[in-house]
């Protein structure tokens, strides 16, 4: 075997390893694709939410979770009135100065991932509430995900927003708010 033949079979051998070596990289690629599609499907089908209802918007909250509009039927059943055991945040209703510590402690303490749904024109944007005691939206204290208009919000958009938060979360939707977030220093 003359030398170039040895050279020729070497870089045959290795063009072979390499096309081996790409399929197992694609191979694992595509596995740890999967691997996250599977937790994103697990985290958006099971939302465990922590309701914080001060006014009407807390009532209409409380029929989203009733029998007729059923938020299990989304993965949403299981209220926890604990922030360490919910991941998803329901703001609903209006929210006064006063309350702004008690709002950025209740989501410092819920575990990673963490979401939050702004219900109603008072917790998005303080409403026709234009006073000095009440915040003009809760995004001004905490990162908002989704918000839910009207006044109050009807169960329809209520569960429009989950669905939507779900979509966020299934597409791994890239959320620079949450990064960006810096907890308030009057608080």
């Amino acid at each position: 075997m003359t030398q170039n033949q040895v050279i020729t079979s070497l870089g045959r051998a290795q063009n072979q390893g390499d096309e081996e070596l790409s399929k197992s990289f694609a191979t694992t690629s595509s596995m740890a694709a999967l691997g996250q599609a599977i937790a994103s499907w697990g985290q958006k089908n099971s939302l465990w939410p922590l309701p914080y209802g001060t006014a009407c918007c807390g009532i209409e909250m409380m029929s989203v979770m009733g029998p007729k509009y059923d938020l299990a039927r989304f993965g949403a059943e299981v209220v926890r009135f604990s922030p360490r055991q919910s991941d998803l945040l329901l703001v609903a209703g209006t929210i006064t100065e006063k309350m702004a510590p008690i709002l950025v402690r209740i989501y410092r303490q819920m575990l990673e991932p963490k979401y939050v749904i702004s219900m109603g024109a008072c917790a998005s944007s303080g409403g026709f509430y234009r006073a000095y005691h009440v915040l003009q939206g809760a995004d001004k204290v905490i990162p908002v995900d989704v918000y839910v208009p009207g006044c109050p919000p009807t169960p329809e958009a209520v569960l429009d927003g989950v669905m939507l938060l779900q979509r966020m979360i299934a597409q791994n939707h890239p959320r620079p708010w949450k990064k960006n977030w810096k907890a308030p220093e009057h608080v």
